[in-house]
């Protein structure tokens, strides 16, 4: 028996090692067997089912990769997105592999994609302003018929399980104004994917998401986790939610509804919602730097909250789902690290709805709002409110709080309040400010005694008053009044007032006083974070009374303003530019209509000015949401650098403009154009020692520069370059971050032609021919035309006309002469001089079109016409004149290139060259100019 066992174990652990060891040699087998059928079948999905382009470095056959599913893996696999996409990475990806059915590959010998593995990728999927994405890449089968002839032969995808590994998701739909930053995300989709109707389980997880609408931050580095089953309906592209419990941080969701994506945008019925729940959970979404607060602070009481989202949303048909958000909080209470009197009773009943994301039909009702702290002290309010811009609005606000406690309770931990603030405003009616409505209004608010401090900054604002109160009797802006008597506080021993009394608003009354000096740099300490470095110094004296319309008439001897403002190494910064000014000196003064500068000097990076001179009504451009500053100034410079006021430019100002935000993201290669702020109307008389621009350096600029309505203008304006003085008359206005228009006239007189050619961008591709000469010349010329995203003139664009007088040039090495020369058999054409010759030209369609010169070159006389390109193409007709006078002569055609003419003695027949076609609205090459093939 024994020796039976012994042969027995024997035997099978012999079979057990042959079929492992036969498994294990097939594992190595099977990828040698079919390593090119894999992935000669994997590219042919790609080029027959994906309108996009696909790159990866190197692909491999193995069983483990992803052990025991066989796959074929691309490395560092790159996919670009669909029109208008096709530059931007919509996928990019260490690896990504496909899992292959085993059994049809080996007795079918076809390749069937079961599954699908993306590793630390970078998926990136995008929406325009139009409503266009990057995700249309799939190209679908014309008809169900081919869609089953896929299924039965050839290569497929089947899928039945999509896994993600450590991948960074963004979407940043610009049409809905919604950017969703997922780091850390791990996805596992299981289900029979190939079906028509299928349902998908889902395992997420997500380290890191931040959700943004309209820019501002709604999630910050969030963690998720969800366990989904949702139903897809492959015909429609829909999704059914069915069971959809998600967790952020420990707030849970539950989402149920519908969603169907479609070509142009999509359908969606979706609900989330987060039932009987605690404040405490509520208060885990909130933003990062708030969870260690959360740590030492008891939070009690119940929330519930609810979200949906319903409707179609079609950019092109204007349609937009409508949006709805709900949140009540029941006997919350705050209690940080015991404080001597809680925060208790708290309660609030919101609900907001915006119809089709049209935030005029915007609806607000908050029902509750209301807390205690201690016995006495409370706070309540309740606002309902319908539309926007113009809005009904129904609003009470009552409280009386010692900010002292208030302080304790809350655990504000960063910021120190003290001050007794009560505040009872009662307001009903409409605001709208075309209609010159305000709400019926009657209350104010007052704090006295406050105290404010901040860790960024060791000492307090102190003393601290506000008493403002406002009446509004007759519900419309003539009978507003608001008082704000007084306003003061302290810092560092420097004493604020201010006094203010306004009424009519149709009309503006204004009645206020103004005086103090202000650390303007310490003061913005209290408020920033550390390590920002802002100083500065102001020192206001002002007195203000009248109306607005004793300015916007003319009646001002009527106005009694008066005073000065002294400011002191302020930095200032525009959405508009990059960098910030600095202004080192700025001295006002207010004489009624006017704000003098008697001592301003500026600086924007390497720029810098000193302007005096005047505004007019700046009163009114501050009292008007549209008001435009009016002005007339002397400025002087040692040097304007125009690069850096380029829109996309990096610099230190963070708060851009959203145009320009986007335009960065797009073009992050450009430099931009230079934005004119739409709202001056100032001309200003210069003399700057050196202007800088794109490589360019013009001396001595003198003349009237200014803007006017977004148009930047120069005057009768002069500069100096390649020592020739340039006289110019132009006008700039900008279109977008990245495009811009011009309109010039350019008059120059005796300047050398080489130095021109090789100095000078634009001349130097309007007048190729300058490469070969030596001389004077002089020029008189009209331009108008586009500027691409790095301020530089995009030819095809520009269009004109004007002369250039060659007073004494010189020609030698010129092919397009030399062959001339060749052809004729006479030596003396090849270095003709010209003398006293105008060339008579248009521009138009990246063309260039030469009226007719003559001149005379070793007793013959020249006659040339015809047209080039910006681009070196040639179509010119030259009647060679003998001698004596020229007036027998014979034909020559010139075609080709300038590198590379091709001459025709006794022929009239050329080459036309067919105009560039340009789209002026969206600022666009469509077609490039070329020589036609028809003679002619």
């Amino acid at each position: 028996m024994p020796f039976s066992f012994q042969h027995t174990a024997l035997k099978f652990l012999k079979i057990t090692g042959i079929i492992t060891a036969a498994i294990l040699l097939l594992l190595f087998l099977i990828p040698l067997l079919f390593p090119g059928k894999v992935a000669s079948e994997v590219k042919k999905i790609a080029n027959e089912r994906l309108d996009t382009k696909l790159d990866f470095t190197k692909s491999r056959l193995s069983f483990f990769t992803h052990f025991p599913s066989l796959t074929v893996s691309l490395d560092d696999l790159s996919m670009t997105g669909s029109a208008p996409f096709g530059n931007d990475t919509l996928i990019k990806a260490e690896q990504v592999a496909f899992g292959i059915n085993l059994k049809r590959l080996i007795f079918d010998n076809e390749v069937k994609i079961n599954k699908l593995y993306i590793s630390k990728a970078l998926i990136n999927v995008m929406v325009n302003q139009k409503g266009q994405a990057n995700y249309n890449i799939y190209i679908a089968p014309e008809d169900k018929k081919n869609q089953k002839e896929d299924a039965e032969e050839g290569t497929a995808l089947r899928l039945e399980r999509i896994d993600l590994e450590d991948c960074h998701v963004k979407y940043n739909d610009r049409s809905a104004k919604i950017l969703i930053d997922a780091k850390g995300f791990n996805y596992i989709g299981k289900g029979n994917l190939s079906e028509d109707i299928f349902d998908l389980n889902t395992d997420a997880k997500i380290d890191s998401v931040d959700f943004y609408y309209n820019r501002t931050a709604y999630l910050r580095k969030k963690e998720v986790r969800a366990d989904l089953i949702t139903r897809i309906n492959t015909h429609a592209l829909s999704f059914i939610l069915q069971k959809n419990e998600l967790k952020i941080n420990k707030l849970p969701l539950k989402f149920t509804g519908l969603l169907t994506i479609l070509r142009d945008g999509y359908k969606i019925n979706i609900k989330a919602a987060s039932e009987k729940t605690t404040l405490k959970d509520l208060f885990s979404v909130m933003p990062p730097e708030y969870l260690t607060w959360m740590n030492e602070t008891e939070i009690s009481g119940n929330s519930d909250l609810l979200f949906t989202f319903k409707g179609d949303y079609n950019v092109a048909k204007k349609l937009k789902p409508d949006l709805a958000f709900n949140l009540k909080i029941e006997k919350g209470a705050i209690n940080y690290q015991n404080a001597p009197a809680p925060l208790t009773d708290f309660q609030m009943n919101l609900n907001a709805i915006m119809p089709s994301l049209d935030i005029e039909k915007l609806l607000i009702n908050l029902n509750t709002l209301k807390f205690k702290v201690g016995e006495k002290d409370y706070f309540t309010a309740y606002l309902h409110s319908k539309g926007f811009t113009e809005m009904d609005v129904n609003a009470s606000v009552k409280g009386a709080l010692d900010l002292a406690t208030v302080d304790a309770a809350l655990g504000l931990t960063s910021l120190e309040l003290k001050g007794i603030l009560k505040t009872n405003l009662q307001a009903r009616g409409t605001f709208s400010t075309t209609k010159k409505l305000f709400p019926k209004t009657i209350g104010g608010i007052s704090l006295r005694n406050g105290w404010l401090k901040t860790e960024s900054y060791p000492n307090p604002i102190t003393d601290i008053t506000l008493v403002a109160n406002v009446l509004n009797k007759a519900g419309t802006f003539k009978d507003l009044i608001v008082s704000v008597a007084p306003a003061s506080f302290a810092f560092e021993g420097n004493p604020v007032y201010v006094n203010a009394t306004l009424s009519d608003f149709s009309d503006l009354a204004y009645n206020a006083k103004v005086k103090g000096e202000l650390n303007v740099g310490r003061i913005y300490k209290v408020f920033s974070r550390k390590g920002v470095d802002i100083t500065g110094y102001a020192k206001a004296d002002l007195s203000l009374k009248g109306k607005q319309s004793y300015a916007t008439n003319g009646q001002y001897d009527k106005l009694d303003n008066k005073g000065t403002i002294i400011l002191k190494n302020i930095k200032a910064t525009s959405e508009l530019f990059p960098k910030a000014f600095f202004i080192k000196q700025g001295n006002f003064r207010f004489q009624n209509e006017k704000m003098w500068f008697e001592k301003f000097d500026a600086s924007y990076g390497k720029s810098d000015f000193a302007i005096n001179g005047y505004l007019l009504n700046t009163i009114n451009y501050f009292l008007e949401s549209n008001g435009t500053l009016s002005g007339d100034f002397n400025m002087k410079s040692k040097l304007i650098n125009v690069d850096e006021f380029m829109a996309l430019k990096q610099g230190e100002n963070k708060d851009r403009n959203i145009d320009v935000e986007y335009a960065k993201e797009d073009h992050p290669k450009m430099s931009g154009v230079v934005i004119i702020p739409k709202n001056l109307n100032v001309g200003l008389k210069t003399n700057v020692d050196k202007v800088e621009y794109n490589g360019l350096v013009f001396n001595k600029l003198a003349g009237k520069v200014g803007i006017t309505k977004g148009n930047f203008y120069l005057e009768k304006t002069t500069f100096n370059i390649i020592d020739c003085l340039l006289g110019i008359d132009a006008n700039y206005k900008d279109e977008s971050p990245t495009s811009a228009h011009f309109d010039a006239h350019f008059t120059a007189k005796d300047f050398s032609v080489q130095r021109a050619y090789k100095e000078i961008p634009m001349f130097h591709n309007m007048v190729s021919a300058a490469e070969k000469a030596q001389g004077i010349i002089s020029v008189d010329y009209n331009i108008k035309g586009d500027l691409n995203g790095n301020m530089g003139p995009i030819y095809e664009s520009l269009e004109g006309g004007g002369i250039l007088n060659l007073r004494d040039v010189q020609v030698k090495g010129m092919k397009l002469f030399d062959g001339i020369s060749s052809q004729t058999g006479q030596k003396g054409l090849s270095n003709p001089d010209m003398k006293g010759i105008e060339i008579v030209s248009t521009i138009d369609n990246n063309l260039i079109h030469i009226e007719p010169f003559t001149f005379t070159v070793a007793g013959f006389k020249p006659t040339i016409k015809g047209t080039t390109s910006f681009d070196g193409l040639l179509d010119l007709r030259m009647r060679l004149g003998l001698p004596l006078f020229g007036l027998i002569g014979f034909p020559i055609v010139i075609t080709g290139t300038h590198d590379d003419p091709k001459i025709k003695i006794f022929s009239k027949t050329g080459q036309k060259i067919n105009d560039a076609v340009y789209d002026e609205k969206n600022n666009k090459v469509i077609k490039e100019e070329k020589v036609s093939k028809r003679k002619r």
